[in-house]
């Protein structure tokens, strides 16, 4: 029995060993590249494109200086500080800490908490890592601002089995390569898989908290849809009508830039995504992100497409509510979103045909309705828009009506919501 004890400690230790020699040794030695004006403004573009702001700028703090506090199962952890500042910052970073920290996710020695989307980001070319380099170190201006302190209690704050997690889950570093003769597709592919780290939210994930698949080879759990914080993140895949396989090239750049297209409006985090991120992209890469997601195919049918049913809206106009939801659709919904469930493009969302509002999943829709919503603000889109909260006004069976009847109205053909639906999203919300 002792002889077992000392080898169970003594393969402890080596274990440990194995993951601190891991950790300091993660990474290659990129080459050192020369900083002019051009390479720092392509880096401030990338950093856009991987909304680094979004996690790791906070309201009230200069920007980049960290802070953020985000939950997760085993308590909070805090975003770190990006700024060149020498003692709280990454300003004695070399290049290839930086390059490690971004696609390794290894930093001072450290294995990352995997909130740092380091699986996503782990095949950025050498020469986009430079540039954000570039970028961070000489023109994001020093804050010496301390991070704060992650809520993670002991055993559970111990960074080395972290490693054993980026062994077994995160994808080895490696240069980017999609066999595709379009170079539009390959650039979309580039930037969801990559930088844009789509999948973070859109991928459901599995007990370890890891994405189930990084990329469309890896199946169809890929941009799947996946609940995150609460939220649905809905489907991006090119499929049936509760996904965005209706919408076009073109509807999906308008929606990345403005955050609204003729089926549907940003909301929740994506309106942070959209504000930080996706509307300073360029013309040729908001269309090659929209090339890309219609690639991305659902096997099978599905749920089918969606085909406008103008039976509702008819009814309503000759004042018929006698279906479940109807009266209270009249009094609380139809003024902005209308009878005939087509809303006003831009202002207030159409909800026929919206995929958000066809999902399986209620718990955004139930969200938006207890909580209310802003439509995001852009440099294109100035003007924001707002939907009050009906917590205090409507019961749980009263929205469980009212979304039933925006779920099976004007062609929809989705499930009913129940009050048991209402009341489990409200308690995650308050939480």
């Amino acid at each position: 029995m002792k002889t077992l004890f000392i080898l169970a400690i003594l393969g402890a230790l080596a274990l440990f060993g194995a993951t601190r020699w891991s950790d300091l040794h993660a990474g290659a030695q990129p080459q050192p590249v020369k900083v002019d004006a051009a390479l720092i403004a392509r880096g401030a573009y990338l950093a856009r494109v991987g909304d680094c702001a979004a996690c790791h700028s906070v309201a009230g703090k200069p920007a980049f200086a960290g802070g953020l506090r985000m939950a997760t199962p085993i308590g909070a952890i805090y975003t770190s500080n990006i700024t060149p500042d020498p003692l709280y910052g990454i300003g004695m970073y070399s290049l290839a800490d930086f390059d490690r920290a971004l696609r390794f996710g290894v930093a001072n020695g450290q294995t990352l908490y995997p909130a740092m989307p380091y699986s996503a980001y782990s095949h950025t070319t050498p020469e986009d890592v430079a540039a954000l380099y570039a970028y961070f170190m000489h023109d994001v201006k020093p804050a010496a601002v301390a991070e704060v302190e992650n809520e993670i209690p002991f055993p559970l704050s111990l960074r080395w089995p972290l490693t054993l997690w980026r062994w077994a889950f995160a994808p080895a570093p490696m240069p980017f390569a999609l066999q595709a003769n379009d170079a539009v597709l390959r650039r979309g592919a580039y930037i969801v898989e990559g930088l844009g780290h789509c999948g973070d939210c859109h991928t459901p994930r599995n007990a370890g908290l890891q994405v189930q698949a990084f990329a469309p080879i890896d199946g169809p759990a890929y941009l799947s849809g996946a609940l995150v914080d609460g939220w649905y993140a809905p489907s991006l895949r090119n499929g049936d009508r509760t996904t965005i396989g209706a919408w076009s090239e073109q509807e999906i750049a308008l929606f990345l830039r403005t955050g609204f297209n003729p089926h549907g409006i940003a909301f929740a985090s994506m309106n942070e995504v959209i504000a930080n991120s996706t509307q300073f992209l360029t013309d040729d890469d908001a269309i090659a992100v929209a090339r890309y997601l219609k690639s991305v195919k659902d096997p099978g049918p599905g749920a089918g497409a969606f085909t406008y049913d103008p039976a509702t809206g008819q009814a309503l106009k000759h004042g018929d509510a006698k279906a479940r939801g109807a009266m209270l659709y009249l009094d609380n919904c139809a003024a902005c979103h209308r009878p005939d469930g087509k809303g006003y493009q831009g202002v207030f969302p159409a909800l026929a045909g919206n995929p958000v509002v066809a999902s399986k999943a209620v718990d955004s829709l139930v969200r938006i309705v207890l909580e209310g919503m802003q439509t995001v603000r852009t440099g294109s889109t100035p003007a924001q828009f707002s939907m009050p909260s009906f917590a205090q006004r409507l019961s749980d069976e009263e929205v469980a009506d009212v979304l039933t009847f925006v779920r099976t109205s004007w062609g929809n053909q989705a499930a009913a919501v129940k009050p048991g639906d209402v009341k489990r999203s409200a308690a995650v919300a308050s939480n």
